[in-house]
């Protein structure tokens, strides 16, 4: 990559931190809806939640809340891409000369940015609550970079979808499968509980492998499942972003390319 490409790419990043100081009533939304969640699932209905092998449901929450919103980062994703597509801003950026791979780099930082800053007040927030981690500091570390790396296969995923979708109005269709398949998992309770079928659907979700091997670094209560997925968590939370991004990011790409023709 060129000087002028990361020129060009910080120039996006930099109109996006723009909009964030003219509008921080979104930012700040987008921030407090997980630690919502976060807060209900815990002191709401987390007196009723058992953790498979015993262990505070909070070690059990912290990590998986922690996962969802990784995924769900893939909606504002969705929904920036499909502004700037229906006001004309990526023609006019395009009519500029800039890199072209400047657009799509340029949200990646920043969608990238937005989720390392929510990551963290959910981080604070968990510990607030009481949640701690066990492990050293090296396996949080480790734990928050899974956490992303989840997060930056999210994002490809989101820019094509949003590039596919073309309107606003399609990311609510979207919105409504990202739900089923964000509780399809074992965020908020272990595959264990479940009906075998249903369990075995958990199990192997992206999201899962990563919770998993998270609570593991964070030294918190398994409830992973069983299996081979449940028992490779590790392995699987670095393949499954890994082969989101192999497919999506180049379809991203290429469906970007074809917008200037």
């Amino acid at each position: 990559m060129t000087t002028a490409t990361l020129t060009d790419s910080w120039t996006m990043t930099r109109r996006g931190l723009a909009h964030w100081a003219r509008q921080p009533v979104q930012v700040v939304v987008q921030l407090v809806f997980p630690v919502m969640m976060l807060l209900m699932f815990a002191y709401f209905l987390g007196g009723g939640m058992t953790v498979p092998g015993g262990g505070d449901y909070k070690d059990f929450l912290v990590p998986g809340t922690l996962a969802l919103t990784m995924v769900f980062g893939l909606e504002g994703t969705m929904l920036a891409i499909t502004q700037d597509l229906n006001k004309g801003v990526i023609d006019r950026f395009r009519s500029m000369p800039m890199a072209r791979s400047a657009v799509l780099a340029g949200r990646s930082v920043l969608d990238m940015l937005q989720s390392a800053l929510g990551l963290f007040v959910l981080l604070g927030v968990g510990l607030a609550m009481g949640w701690r981690w066990h492990g050293g500091v090296g396996d949080g570390l480790l734990a928050v970079g899974l956490l992303l790396w989840l997060r930056f296969a999210m994002l490809w995923l989101g820019i094509f979808l949003g590039m596919a979708a073309g309107r606003p109005e399609m990311v609510q269709a979207v919105q409504i499968l990202v739900w089923p398949l964000g509780f399809l998992s074992n965020v908020f309770a272990s595959p264990e509980t479940m009906p075998g079928w249903l369990g075995a659907l958990a199990v192997w979700n992206p999201m899962s492998a990563t919770a998993t091997a998270i609570r593991d670094l964070f030294g918190g209560p398994g409830g992973g499942g069983e299996g081979w997925a449940a028992d490779h968590a590790h392995l699987l939370a670095v393949c499954w972003p890994l082969a989101l991004i192999a497919v999506f990011a180049p379809l991203a790409v290429r469906r970007y390319g074809r917008l200037s023709r």
